[in-house]
């Protein structure tokens, strides 16, 4: 959810909420999104899930996946809006298929039966404005031998809105969604389809309903969590104020007997 909350009637496809109802609520659009951003075939869904939950370490940490989903092919694919700081998004990455991977292990998946996996990233930023593309993919590879993978199916795929190489002006299709992504009028058949069904869910009565509950739960914990702030702020507040008063009270003792030196032996050169 977006720090500055929207009104649901202006929400974007790039908008979190309105990203994972879109394309949970409509697997064709869905599945027609993965062969675009991915450049290949893909498999018929048998799974697609919106914020899939995965929390399967000893102290409850996890993660929430954006929009998940499984193919007929023993392919997973996660993909994730992300319109805010892009510059740990490799290191997010890492923890995700760290994740994946162990949610497979613990509904019983051996080694050999580990899935491929696609991490989809769709960012609004450029996470490498030094290279400047708007597609990047990344696979494990062997350093000595050039375009030598490790085979172990895991890949990484990151687009971005703000990629300024020459990379998809032949693939009119894909440059047409991320301009959409970027908030521009829809370009393509795909992307008018698209952002017919995102003006269908603004009038969807119950996630409005749902989205305001959210924007409720979530500025109920910001207040909650400045309550805290300012309570803790108050405990340093009296904390420094006890160290002040402790510390003046030694300075008096100090001085008390400075003077009771001084009035027993004379003037100190201290």
């Amino acid at each position: 959810m977006a720090a500055q909350s929207k009104h649901y009637e202006e929400l974007k496809f790039a908008d979190d909420f309105m990203f994972c109802k879109v394309l949970t609520s409509n697997p064709d659009l869905c599945h027609e999104m993965a062969e675009l951003v991915l450049d290949r075939k893909v498999g018929g869904f048998v799974k697609i899930n919106r914020q899939k939950p995965v929390e399967i370490t000893s102290d409850g940490r996890g993660v929430r996946f954006d929009v998940y989903m499984e193919d007929d092919t023993s392919t997973i694919y996660n993909i994730e809006m992300q319109t805010g700081e892009v510059k740990n998004l490799p290191y997010r990455a890492r923890y995700y298929q760290g994740m994946i991977d162990l949610d497979q292990m613990a509904r019983g998946a051996k080694f050999e039966d580990m899935k491929t996996t696609f991490i989809i990233f769709i960012c609004l930023d450029n996470p490498f404005p030094e290279i400047g593309l708007h597609r990047y993919t990344f696979f494990n590879a062997c350093a000595e031998v050039p375009y030598m993978e490790m085979g172990d199916g895991s890949y990484k795929v990151i687009l971005s809105t703000k990629g300024k190489q020459d990379d998809v002006s032949e693939d009119l299709h894909l440059k047409a969604f991320l301009e959409y992504v970027a908030g521009k009028e829809p370009a393509s058949d795909f992307t008018s389809r698209l952002d017919a069904k995102v003006r269908e869910a603004r009038e969807h009565r119950e996630w409005r309903k749902e989205y305001m509950t959210l924007l409720e739960r979530d500025e109920r914990m910001r207040e909650e969590g400045r309550e805290e702030g300012r309570a803790e702020e108050r405990i340093n507040t009296r904390r420094e104020a006890a160290r002040a008063d402790a510390a003046e009270e030694e300075l008096m003792r100090m001085r008390a007997k400075l003077a009771a030196y001084e009035d027993k032996y004379g003037p100190s050169d201290l």
